[in-house]
């Protein structure tokens, strides 16, 4: 399911994707993967599968519950099918952490360890969205298949429990030591110093590793983007990650911290990790589909609504884009992208299918309640909500910046009668977009430090009633265009 080769990709620089100096290690990083889809001679350490140990300890059935964690579920999966599913997970987990000692697996490939992590989450996150559709959408009347599944669904609170998910994630992570290995290559210390008995085998190492790849995503699904951000406290973004090796790990990685920062208002930083990835991914592409086992076909499916994030973030927060980004994205949303830079109320639906297509596909930590159906709101429509309602707060910026820059100083209740509304009521909404201007850019460290920069083009004060301005570009232009046609007169 996975690629092996290794597939670099720098990010931390303080640099924006624009930069002549990102473009050249870009160049440098889509050298190095193209070299290794011809080249790799896999023996990296970390991609062996022979150090497992051969001893064959566990049950008669290991090595084919190894295979089934991280085969993909059938799409049209019955509801038996997902429990029995969800009951393989916990014997296999179940096994590999709670064994006398450490068990010695020969995982069936490269890697194994992201492809069940991947697989075990995605299954968490449709089975609590089916379960969260099956009780909106029940009623006494119901069908008796309807009925059925509901009276299962509701005899079963705890499977595929989020309580339960985030218990195995962060039980690999302290069970393999893997925070304190990657503080260890931090310092430059020897990692198995601090691995345990645990922690040098291979098998517990990766999937340790994955797992909190894994802790970013469901974090994210469920809404908390700030603790989504601050597990990777421990990793780097950079070329020599481990999840840098995998197409999908390395994807994922980058979406869910893109849009973890978009939805902190960060929006700068979001630009920054949806540039690098779509940046890498279009200019490896052609390797990628080479090598074997490629996930190219499925990681291109989500650059639609990668293209959708930045068209957003854009709108929030203008900025030059790399040349490649801009061109992609002016193709795909032309007249969509002018729209949401205008701002305004006809931007509303735009904003809001955007975002509706390209957010994850959120989930409510608790079960849903089968009594009352009209409680049970969908996640994605809840945080679509909170999304909007920030976008309501925003919409008139484009159209106040545009009368600001026609002057250095303004009187408030003039910009107040050209908007048409209260000037109390436009000073309190100037005050809060001041405010929100200032945003904190990640430059390196964790993901949740940096320093509070001005995100805007436009910077103003208020003195009393005057607004001033830092600067006039338009009265500028009008200067120009007087003396070129006074040059032209005479």
């Amino acid at each position: 399911m996975a690629l092996h080769q290794r597939q670099p990709y720098e990010t931390v620089d303080k640099q924006r994707a624009t930069d002549d100096g990102l473009d050249q290690e870009d160049d440098a990083l889509a050298g190095d993967f193209k070299e290794q889809v011809h080249f790799d001679d896999g023996m990296d350490e970390l991609d062996r599968t022979n150090s497992y140990g051969g001893s064959g300890a566990g049950p008669q059935d290991i090595q084919a519950q190894l295979t089934a964690a991280a085969t993909p579920l059938e799409y049209q999966a019955t509801l038996e099918t997902k429990f029995a599913s969800y009951d393989n997970y916990c014997s296999l987990f179940h096994y590999i952490l709670n064994s006398e000692g450490p068990v010695d697996l020969e995982v069936p490939t490269y890697y194994w360890a992201w492809d069940v992590i991947d697989e075990f989450i995605y299954q968490f996150e449709s089975f609590c969205r089916y379960r969260n559709r099956i009780a909106r959408s029940y009623t006494p009347s119901a069908s008796n298949d309807e009925t059925s599944e509901a009276s299962l669904l509701r005899e079963n609170p705890n499977t595929w429990g989020c309580y339960s998910v985030l218990n195995v994630l962060y039980s690999l992570i302290q069970r393999s030591q893997i925070n304190e290995q990657l503080l260890a290559m931090k310092r430059n210390e020897d990692p198995n110093a601090v691995a345990g008995d645990y922690g040098t085998r291979p098998l517990y190492r990766m999937l340790g590793y994955f797992s909190i790849i894994g802790l970013l995503r469901v974090h994210c699904l469920l809404g908390d983007f700030a603790l989504a951000l601050k597990t990777l406290d421990d990793i780097e973004l950079n070329k020599k990650a481990m999840f840098a090796r995998v197409m999908a790990a390395h994807f994922t990685t980058y979406y869910y911290v893109g849009f973890s920062y978009m939805m902190l208002r960060r929006y700068a930083d979001a630009i920054r990790m949806f540039s690098h990835i779509l940046v890498y991914v279009s200019r490896t592409k052609n390797f990628q589909k080479q090598g074997p086992g490629s996930q190219y076909d499925s990681v291109s499916k989500k650059n639609d609504q990668m293209y959708a994030l930045i068209a957003i973030c854009v709108a929030f927060s203008p900025t030059k884009l790399d040349d490649t980004i801009h061109t992609a994205l002016r193709e795909k949303y032309g007249e969509q992208l002018i729209r949401l830079q205008r701002g305004g109320p006809e931007s509303l639906p735009l904003f809001e299918e955007l975002f509706r297509s390209a957010c994850p596909k959120f989930i409510s930590p608790t079960p849903p309640d089968f009594d009352n159906p009209a409680l049970n709101v969908d996640p994605v429509d809840h945080h679509t909500a909170i999304f909007m309602a920030e976008v309501r707060n925003t919409m008139f910026s484009p159209t106040i910046k545009s009368y600001l820059k026609l002057y250095t100083t303004m009187d408030l209740k003039k910009l107040a009668g050209f908007l048409e509304t209260e000037p109390e009521k436009l000073r309190s909404w100037l005050l809060v977009n001041k405010q929100r201007s200032r945003q904190v850019r990640w430059s390196e460290g964790a993901l949740l430090e940096g320093e509070v920069v001005n995100g805007s083009e436009l910077d103003y004060a208020l003195q009393g009633d005057l607004i001033h301005t830092s600067e006039a570009k338009v009265g500028r232009r009008l200067v120009d265009w007087y003396l070129r046609n006074l040059a032209r007169t005479y």
